[in-house]
């Protein structure tokens, strides 16, 4: 009888783990959606950043509290580098990526941000000299090959503006590739959650006092959709999905959670057809269907 309880328990787990992780990669997604939706009211990546980390700011402070209320404060050696990781994964990253999301669609930055694994991949062999094997470099270009193909199909549309955005968000991606392999011995010394709450507060800190220095207090006058949209980024969009993949890898492992999260471009893309209208082409769907090959592959070679 005890072996049958635990066995359920166990299943249950899993089956919570499994939706955890599915809902926290649809939720990322959607914030790709929701700031193009946002752009449709005349306001810019700055002022938009600013009133989704100022609303999320106070979670991200209560997060941080909770996971470090029981542990030491942080050393000096700590704080530079929250103060770094910060500025690196969460505020340049979010920064660049909501500038890149003016000028291309939200299917094609999804898949940008999704080449982040080869992109720490190889500034593990630029950094630490790590040998990458042949098949993972061929899964690596098989991902970049899908990303090419959709970005020549939009470039083709839309313009040179269109070289722009994804520059902008590949750059974004390439900061939170810093932050990701920057931060695997603070993880080890402050937990997840606690560096995900004071990295994240810092981030919000440094968005805040970019607006202040960059546009005037009249520019924080915006449409009320705004708002409503900003507060839908920073909760369902930001920190929700935060600690749904962290509660999700506690219960089902690192591994599961990353390819579950692999519908996350696929929400991406359903989402803006739907809510943005955009195209949906056999060229998409090709592409999507590369990186995310590529990227499995990769996982699965590693």
């Amino acid at each position: 009888m005890t072996l049958h309880t635990s066995s359920g328990t166990a299943r249950h787990a899993d089956w919570r783990g499994l939706a955890l992780a599915a809902l926290g990669a649809i939720a990322f997604s959607g914030k790709a959606i929701i700031v193009k939706l946002a752009y449709r009211h005349g306001v810019d990546a700055v002022t938009l950043i600013m009133y989704r980390m100022l609303i999320a700011l106070p979670l991200f402070l209560l997060l941080a509290w909770w996971a470090g209320r029981d542990q030491p404060a942080l050393s000096t050696r700590d704080r530079g580098a929250v103060l770094a990781l910060g500025f690196s994964g969460y505020y340049l990253a979010s920064q660049l990526d909501f500038m890149g999301l003016a000028y291309i669609s939200a299917s094609l930055e999804r898949l940008i941000l999704y080449l982040g694994p080869t992109i720490v991949m190889a500034i593990s062999v630029l950094w630490f000299k790590r040998r990458v094997t042949g098949r993972q470099w061929a899964a690596a270009g098989l991902s970049y090959l899908g990303t090419v193909l959709v970005f020549g199909h939009e470039a083709a549309d839309q313009g040179a503006h269109t070289a722009l955005g994804a520059a902008l968000v590949f750059g974004s991606a390439v900061s939170y590739a810093l932050y990701m392999v920057g931060s695997g011995e603070v993880v080890g010394r402050l937990g997840s959650l606690r560096l995900t709450g004071l990295a994240s507060s810092v981030a919000c800190g440094f968005c805040l006092l970019q607006f202040v220095l960059l546009k005037p207090l009249s520019a924080a006058l915006v449409p009320a959709p705004v708002l409503w949209l900003s507060l839908l980024n920073a909760t369902a969009c930001t920190v929700a999905p935060v600690l749904m993949v962290m509660m999700a890898i506690e219960r089902i492992g690192a591994p599961l959670t990353a390819q579950i999260g692999m519908i996350g471009p696929l929400s991406t893309i359903g989402m803006g057809i739907v809510l943005l209208g955009e195209p949906f082409t056999p060229l998409l769907l090709l592409g999507t269907a590369l990186v995310m090959g590529g990227i499995w592959l990769l996982a699965r070679w590693r």
